[in-house]
């Protein structure tokens, strides 16, 4: 049984799914209609981050132009343009057993492409989610619906997947973000 979680919820992933190394993380959206001459283009984004917050080089920043860590231990499946269907709009793999030491959380995000131009915020984005799968089982582990509390932001960190002793929990954030992907390239320490 998959489990709903709200905003600001942590579960263990690890230490309650024993043998958990590979997980697929997936992020879907919808967008409202409305007519403003452009299509929307939604980028989910991965940024691997010490004990601090930052990431510590340039190569563990995973999104659209850059879809996989220096290891394999995180990559991104590839960049959907339109988000039209449903399930996952975009998905990102997991490799636990791969992970470097010095990486203690992975940053999920989900920015809009051009939003400022475009004049797109995450206000006109509904039924955004994020689920983990366990990669091996192809098992749902667990479901976060972000709800429609967003309005003039042009970036959403969803979750963060975070270690603890051995273990890696997750954590429900859904916490909106302005300046689109390079502020919170700027957030997480990279220069941009």
């Amino acid at each position: 049984m998959t489990l709903s979680l709200s905003k600001g919820q942590r579960i263990d992933l690890t230490k309650t799914n024993p043998g958990l190394t590979k997980v697929m993380i997936g992020l879907g959206w919808d967008t409202n209609r409305y007519n403003g001459g452009h299509d929307f283009d939604l980028d989910a984004s991965a940024f691997l981050a010490d004990a601090s917050g930052k990431v510590q080089n340039d190569s563990e920043f995973i999104f659209y132009n850059q879809l996989k860590s220096p290891n394999g231990a995180v990559e991104h499946t590839g960049d959907n343009r339109t988000g039209e269907g449903d399930g996952d709009d975009e998905q990102i793999l997991v490799d636990f057993s791969l992970m470097p030491a010095h990486v203690d959380k992975i940053g999920i995000a989900v920015t809009i492409h051009d939003a400022d131009a475009r004049r797109q915020n995450f206000g006109q984005v509904s039924n955004a989610f994020v689920r983990i799968v366990d990669a091996q089982t192809d098992k749902e582990i667990l479901r976060y619906d972000l709800g429609e509390d967003f309005s003039i932001e042009t970036a959403v960190v969803v979750c963060e997947l975070y270690k603890h002793g051995t273990d890696w929990k997750f954590n429900a954030i859904g916490s909106g973000f302005s300046g689109g992907l390079a502020s919170l390239c700027r957030n997480y320490g990279l220069q941009v």
